[in-house]
């Protein structure tokens, strides 16, 4: 490797990630943002790309990144879904074990409120947040932090 790519600090990009931004372009394509040219031109760049700062060019000039088009696609759908209905079942879970202890210890005060409430609130935000459309959670691109655009 020459000394000037080792000094820069440019990290190489994995097919996952190539993966990610072509599901992004495919996306917007479908969306009517980019039209099947510029989308196979994209698409192309995309799988030659070495760095990730290669790939973020691609993805800059449509709405938040392409992330929105993106959460809407009908698998990221159902993966929200899923991830919703573990959460559910999680919170039930532990609801119960929370109840038997209570039973075992028994307690006057019904304690598990204050727990269920807490993990019943959780549950909620998560649901409003796939009913709305914000299905991919808060964390950070491949190339960088997300740009979210909460316009609702």
């Amino acid at each position: 490797m020459s000394a000037d790519i080792a000094g820069t600090g440019r990290v190489r990009t994995s097919d996952a990630e190539r993966e990610q931004v072509a599901a992004i372009l495919r996306a917007a394509v479908t969306e009517g943002r980019l039209t099947l040219q510029e989308g196979d031109e994209r698409l192309g760049r995309t799988y030659e790309a070495r760095y990730r700062d290669e790939l973020a060019p691609l993805t800059t000039d449509l709405p938040s990144g392409g992330w929105e088009a993106l959460a809407r696609t009908p698998e990221a759908l159902a993966a929200a879904r899923r991830r919703l209905r573990r959460h559910g079942s999680i919170v039930v879970l532990v609801a119960g074990l929370l109840v038997g202890a209570w039973l075992l210890s028994g307690a006057v005060f019904f304690w598990p409120l204050f727990p269920i409430l807490f993990l019943t609130f959780g549950l909620m935000r998560h649901a409003r947040f796939v009913r709305s459309g914000y299905p991919w959670g808060w964390g950070r691109g491949p190339w960088g932090p997300n740009r979210r655009v909460w316009s609702r």
